[in-house]
């Protein structure tokens, strides 16, 4: 066998394969014999068939069969051992007439090159870092929503403006009949609220469905039907109230600092906005995090210049796939797929010419953080070493997740990159601003 490679350009090259009869001959007659023993073919015993006929039958298709492995290994091998950085698979070029009778078997494939090209971290242009603090009025307010969680319901003998209500919506025509609880401050339609307002236990009101709360998620779960019924709802409802509360907001006393963080963790109103400030924030930090690793990928793609393989890589789009390709939709999703490709190569050269690597042992600390994390939200605040170690082995032992999680470690190991080497020029705002500015 030989192979040899001929440069059309820097983008694209053809590897000739030659396939002489010894490279395959003796193996296609051992399956060939082995064939030959388990025929069945009536009129001849088994094991018996003459080989001729078993070579007129199956002799083309093992041909074929051993060849095609053939072409696949040494090609493979050939590609690692030139150290050649392909884009897609080899393309074999169609021949028409192809003699597999001949001793000599010539084969064509196209390759895509990969580009050759510079990244630069130091973008022309700076790329806005965001700082999201947690100003005043939002620690407030989530002091408020903390004393409102914690306090305890008082009953009441008639609806007032910051009560809670439960009672049964109910529309026969809509198949609407759910019992629920509802905050009166929560509403926005002034006619629900003048026709909720002095209300007592056992009376009903009518209620329109249309802009009937300040956030529209609340009426699907208000009405007990789903969101795409609810977004289209207007009607009116019958409200019967069975019960109605207001919620004394809890004092802020070692006992509730106790019940939030732990017995003396915290001990003041000032040391509760602080730790509410501080682990706002570190939320803050992570949709900050993300949005900077966007926003420097769109800025490196736009700086970053090379050219790819179009064409081959459209034709190769037009094949590779479940079903063959039009010409025009193998165009299609070329400009679609063309700009994560081209950062597939840029990150690619970032993380080779930065030797970033995933090793098993911090892969496996990135696991345990991120499994303490989860426990947290459901209340598990300090779990044992032993069970993180468990846990994780457990996780790892799972492809998938391994992937996954590689893949989010290496993006945190980008994002450190980035915040060292960048240009970057760090912006401090509130919450509310960085929703603004970021996704406006």
């Amino acid at each position: 066998m030989n192979i040899t490679k001929e440069q059309i350009d820097d983008l694209n090259a053809v590897v000739k394969v030659a396939i002489s009869k010894e490279d395959y001959q003796d193996k296609v007659e051992k399956i060939l014999k082995d064939y030959r023993k388990q025929a069945n073919i009536p009129g001849f015993r088994k094991g018996q068939v003459p080989m001729g006929l078993i070579k007129k039958q199956y002799g083309k298709a093992v041909l074929v069969d051993e060849v095609n492995k053939l072409l696949q290994d040494n090609l493979n091998k050939y590609l690692t051992e030139e150290k050649l950085d392909v884009l897609g698979n080899p393309l074999p070029k169609q021949q028409e007439n192809f003699d597999w009778d001949k001793d000599h078997l010539d084969f064509e494939f196209e390759l895509g090159l990969a580009p050759s090209f510079d990244v630069q971290l130091k973008t022309k242009k700076a790329v806005t870092q965001y700082k999201i603090v947690a100003d005043k009025k939002m620690i407030e307010e989530q002091v408020e929503r903390i004393q409102k969680q914690y306090g305890k319901l008082v009953s009441k003998s008639e609806v007032g403006k910051k009560d809670e209500v439960t009672g049964i919506f109910a529309n026969e025509a809509e198949d609407i009949d759910h019992k629920t609880t509802i905050e009166i401050d929560k509403v926005k339609s002034k006619k629900a609220l003048d026709a909720l307002t002095g209300k007592k236990v056992g009376e009903a009101v009518t209620l329109p469905t249309k802009g009937l709360f300040k956030e529209d998620y609340l009426l699907s779960s208000a009405l007990g039907i789903n969101r795409d019924k609810a977004d289209k709802l207007d009607t009116n409802v019958t409200f019967t109230i069975e019960e109605i509360n207001e919620r004394e907001p809890a004092a802020l006393d070692q006992d509730l600092f106790d019940k939030l963080f732990g017995k003396d963790k915290v001990t003041s109103e000032k040391e509760l906005k602080d730790r509410i400030k501080e682990d706002s924030e570190k939320q803050f930090e992570q949709q900050s995090d993300q949005k900077l690793l966007n926003d420097i990928t769109e800025k490196l793609i736009d700086e970053t210049k090379f050219e790819l393989p179009a064409e081959f890589l459209k034709k190769w789009i037009q094949i590779s796939g479940e079903k063959p390709l039009s010409e025009d939709e193998a165009k299609e999703e070329f400009e679609r797929s063309e700009k994560g490709l081209r950062y597939q190569l840029i990150e690619g050269k970032i993380i080779q010419e930065n030797n970033l690597q995933v090793q098993f042992d911090e892969l496996k600390e990135f696991a345990k953080g991120f499994i303490k994390s989860q426990m947290a939200q459901y209340g598990h605040l300090d779990p044992k070493d032993e069970e993180l170690e468990g846990i994780a082995a457990r996780v790892l032992g799972n492809q998938d997740e391994v992937r996954r999680l590689s893949e989010q470690l290496m993006s945190q190991k980008l994002l450190d990159l980035y915040k060292e080497k960048a240009n970057l020029k760090v912006k401090e705002v509130s919450y509310d601003d960085f929703i603004k500015e970021a996704y406006s």
